[in-house]
């Protein structure tokens, strides 16, 4: 069920920009039977793969994919967030923010505002202009480890120790009117599925047959 829950997760965000899909890791788990024991697969813990997904053109100039290893921060609601998901908009009160309506920080938390009328130029860097003025420098950020990335909604994470500090990125590149796609790979996902579902069906009719066994053992006995 926790399998199935990974991969359904993964699944309804196929589509969703900068998503990162999750996996399991398994581990057995031992348990007492009249033989004296029995190990199970167990689902121990679930992990993140990071890896970049296809960078698709847009022509969206409020559109921007990182191609290199690294994060696009936000303002969020309890502290900074974090994500590669560059679907960008402009609020009405001027300032750059994401799809979900967080501002984008710049280079030292502040967010960057922008006239709405006037198109913007985003350079490599990050670097964003407008009227051939510097308004502001997108802060890009990694992280030595991404253990401490707990997976918020959609595309989010968020840093869960403070010890894991986040650094400018390097080695990275901003490509404006771009989007990264998710890297969820959708065929082998959905096969994965059906082959759980039929195993999960399979486990509910041992169950099942083995409840139905007791049940006629218990009734034997009685009889006796």
């Amino acid at each position: 069920m926790d399998a199935l829950e990974l991969l359904a997760n993964n699944l309804a965000n196929a589509a969703t920009s900068g998503y990162k899909s999750d996996s399991e890791y398994y581990g057995l788990f031992v348990g007492e039977d009249s033989d004296g024991g029995t190990e199970l697969p167990l689902v121990q813990s679930q992990w993140t793969d990071f890896t970049q997904g296809t960078v698709e053109t847009t022509g969206n100039p409020l559109n921007i994919a990182i191609s290199g290893r690294g994060f696009l921060a936000v303002n969020g609601r309890n502290g900074p967030l974090y994500t590669r998901n560059g679907s960008l908009r402009i609020s009405p009160s001027g300032e750059l923010v994401s799809a979900d309506g967080y501002a984008v920080r710049a280079t030292g938390g502040e967010a960057i505002r922008v006239t709405s009328t006037r198109p913007i130029e985003i350079s490599t860097d990050g670097s964003v202009h407008q009227d051939g003025q510097l308004i502001g420098q997108l802060e890009i950020v990694d992280f030595k480890s991404t253990s401490s990335l707990k997976k918020l909604s959609g595309a989010f994470f968020q840093n869960s120790d403070p010890k894991n500090t986040p650094v400018a990125a390097t080695n990275v590149s901003i490509e404006q009117g771009k989007l990264e796609g998710s890297n969820v790979a959708v065929p082998e996902a959905a096969m994965r599925m059906v082959g759980m579902m039929r195993q999960f069906e399979m486990l509910q009719k041992t169950a099942l047959t083995d409840g139905e066994m007791n049940r006629k053992a218990i009734e034997e006995v009685a009889r006796v």
